[in-house]
């Protein structure tokens, strides 16, 4: 192989000397393909990592979705559970959410919300939180 005219390749440096330069006859690109298997590798974590961050901020939603729907439900509570689930059900879906249960305990109002993200093509989760709320009682 050292013989060999395709070998080898002359080049010129800056002060104009001549310097021989051998090829490798194992380089076939498989630098190319190992940086281009860790992009890969970079774009799956980051895709997942964006999927983890919107089920978490799908959760956080659903909480504060389910917070307000219980402070503006037990507002009502003294006009039946009927307005006070409705009140709860219209903050809830102003927040992002959907009301799954609601139940009037005493003056205690108690709600679960639900919120719909889809973090990958494809795959459709729901983060469901739970809220309380009522007088303060001594």
């Amino acid at each position: 192989m050292i013989g060999d005219a395709s070998a080898v390749r002359h080049a010129v440096d800056r002060t104009g000397e001549t310097s021989t330069i051998k090829k490798v006859a194992g380089d076939r690109g498989g630098a190319s393909l190992l940086v281009l298997a860790f992009g890969l590798v970079f774009v799956l974590l980051g895709g997942f990592g964006a999927a983890i961050g919107a089920a978490r901020l799908a959760r956080q939603q659903a909480s504060v979705a389910a917070d307000l729907g219980a402070l503006a439900g037990a507002a009502d509570a003294l006009r039946g559970e009927a307005a006070a689930c409705g009140s709860a059900a219209g903050i809830a879906s102003a927040n992002g959410g959907r009301l799954v249960a609601c139940q009037l305990d005493g003056l205690d109002l108690v709600v679960s919300v639900e919120v719909t993200l889809v973090p990958l093509p494809g795959l459709t989760r729901t983060a469901e939180a739970s809220a309380r709320a009522g007088p303060v009682r001594a």
